[in-house]
């Protein structure tokens, strides 16, 4: 859970900014878009194997650049 603790000296568009910091940090809407509609378990490996093999050639693709 995101909490912020704010006095009455600080400045409420820093407290805005300080808050969505930790928001994104936690990756609370990320989650909240992925709990949004339920998928079934087969889409979700189905979708975890595509991530998986974008990152695997990602990674070769800089492997290549190097040599």
């Amino acid at each position: 859970m995101a909490e912020i603790y704010i006095n009455n000296s600080d400045d409420i568009e820093r407290s805005i900014k300080r808050f969505k910091k930790i928001v994104d940090r936690e990756g609370i809407l990320l989650e909240v878009k992925k709990r949004r509609y339920f998928a079934k378990p087969a889409v979700e490996k189905h979708e975890k194997n595509k991530k998986m093999e974008r990152k695997r050639r990602k990674k070769m693709m800089k492997t290549k650049k190097l040599y």
